[in-house]
This record gives structure tokens, sequence and C-alpha cells, in this order.
């Protein structure tokens, strides 16, 4: 049994006991999810590398926190929608090594449409 499978029956046992997945409908889910997402980055806003690399040794908790936030959304959206996270990740990895072959990416940023 993987580990995000065991995470996510955690995550669900953790709603269903609080009766909320009355209130999670994919849209209310999603936006949730980028709020979360949101709070993750007012940890970087405004820092410079030094500021982040500080702020992350007094407050990896918090951060922490967030980061668990913004997957437990995740989880409960992919579940609500049918979706593997797993195969959805491997299936996209593919896809982005399609549009990002390593020899004219490695080391570059530039978007695959201007490889």
């Amino acid at each position: 049994m993987s580990d995000l499978k065991e995470l996510t029956r955690a995550v669900l046992k953790f709603r269903d006991e609080r009766d909320w997945k009355q209130f999670h409908n994919p849209k209310d889910v999603a936006i949730s999810l980028a709020l979360e997402a949101a709070e993750l980055l007012e940890h970087f806003q405004w820092k410079t590398p030094a500021q982040v690399k500080a702020h992350l040794a007094a407050e990896k908790e918090n951060v922490s926190d967030e980061l668990a936030d913004v997957l437990y959304w995740v989880l409960v959206l992919a579940h609500d929608l049918g979706i593997d996270p797993v195969r959805a990740v491997r299936r996209k990895l593919v896809k982005n090594a399609r549009k990002y072959p390593v020899d004219r990416s490695r080391g570059r940023i530039t978007k695959y449409d201007r490889l």
C-alpha cells in the first residue's frame, strides 16, 4: 500500500468524521487549494534569497503546515474528481519530457515553445 493512498485515506477520514464532504464541491475545494497556496506564498513574498533562508530557519514548521494544507486539498480534489495523483504526475512528466527535452532545456528557464 502506498504512503499516498494511506495519506489520502487519513485526509478523507478527517473530513468525513466532521461531515464536511457536504461542503466540498470541486469549485470550493479548488478555491481552498488556491487560498492555501497563497498562504504558502506569503512566506516568500518580498524576501531576498537570504531572507527566505533565514525565514525558513525560523518558521519551517509554519511553512510545513501551509504546504501540508496545500497537499490536503490536492488529495481531496483528486479523490473527489476520480483522479489518481500518482498516475497524473507520471503522465504529466512524460508530456513535459517531450516539451522539455534534456538536450535543449538543461540549465535553461526558456519556455518549451521557445526552445
